[in-house]
């Protein structure tokens, strides 16, 4: 591994981007719900680059390979030091030619079957091969990928004992040596995060989908947890995987009428206060202190242009006065300062 000079977590998104926080996922490059051609993955990436954007997130599970590869194709000629890269560990890819059309959820996979592995063997085989697959030598930030019971059921702590015995204890020692700059856990669920802290010294989680417009699951117990113990947090799927972006998807699953009613009721304030819901689903999610970055998943160049619009927009302060009038938004859920 290349030793990496140490970082400061909060400085991880905004070093090096005018658009602050943001940053890019890249589950919809590795064909999530639908194919994304390669000359669209290509100049999504670029897009991103010249937007300037400079946070980024892949994992070995998108596309069985095929987002790693696409990545590293976009930064291998970058400057390593200009950019922060995050990948996570968990999963293994073995050879299997006879995978379906749509393999766990991405369509047109690498032929490779996913294998759940947290051991402290597998998690360095694990970096080893996203180094291969990306053509790069070090990540800034290393996840212990969805140890959670979304994906493991009721022995999900199983799951997870076997992760803080050995992918939480080999991250930690490569943070101490300087050879990643943070590592934490990538998941859906908040419960991993808060056992996590207890268990090991992270420093820094993604989490999905649970603190948006939409879901403030986070708020309660995770972020206080994480300001105690000096971690930061990285926010995906701020648009809920479509419902906040004019979808009808809400975490990749089709929406309940409960739920539609409260995006619909969101957009209605949004649109009296002239402000386009997405620009207040991401400048939300930055507002709090304990975020480090947020990262949605574009497909195309449009969507980042879009994206990294959207984040400097002005969100007037009565809008998010009447969605707490409303009882849309938590009485303690911080919202950004005019």
């Amino acid at each position: 591994m290349v030793y990496a000079p140490p970082l400061v977590i909060a400085d991880m998104s905004s070093s090096y981007s005018p658009h602050g926080p943001l940053g890019a996922g890249s589950a919809p490059l590795g064909n999530l719900g639908s194919v994304v051609p390669e000359e669209v993955a290509n100049a999504c990436l670029q897009a991103a680059w010249d937007a300037g954007i400079r946070h980024y997130d892949t994992a070995p599970h998108y596309g069985a390979g095929l987002a790693e590869h696409r990545l590293g194709n976009a930064l291998r000629a970058r400057l390593r030091s200009s950019y922060t890269l995050s990948t996570k560990v968990g999963r293994l890819l073995q050879v299997a030619p006879d995978v379906p059309e749509l393999n766990e959820g991405f369509l047109r996979a690498l032929p490779f079957r996913r294998v759940f592995d947290y051991t402290a063997n597998g998690t360095i085989r694990s970096l080893e091969d996203s180094q291969q697959r990306m053509g790069l030598t070090r990540f800034d930030i290393v996840y212990i990928h969805d140890c959670a019971e979304d994906w493991h059921g009721p022995t999900w702590k199983e799951r997870f004992n076997e992760a803080m015995t050995g992918a939480a204890q080999v991250l930690t020692k490569m943070r101490d040596r300087g050879e990643i700059r943070a590592w934490g856990m990538g998941l859906n669920l908040v419960e991993p995060a808060l056992a996590c802290l207890e268990a090991a010294r992270p420093d820094i989680f993604l989490i999905a989908g649970r603190y948006t417009l939409l879901d403030h699951t986070a708020l309660e117990r995770l972020f206080p947890a994480c300001e105690a113990k000096g971690a930061k947090v990285v926010l995906g799927g701020p648009y809920n995987s479509g419902l906040l972006a004019g979808g009808t998807t809400f975490n990749y699953k089709p929406a309940n009428k409960d739920m539609v009613a409260r995006a619909n009721a969101i957009r209605a304030v949004c649109e009296r206060h002239g402000t386009d819901i997405k620009a207040a689903a991401l400048r939300f999610c930055a507002a709090h202190p304990v975020v480090a970055a947020v990262i949605p998943g574009p497909r195309t160049s449009d969507e980042v242009r879009q994206n990294a619009k959207l984040m400097q927009a002005d969100v007037p302060g009565a809008l998010w006065a009447e969605l707490r009038r409303a009882g849309l938004l938590p009485e303690n859920a911080p919202t950004p300062k005019a």
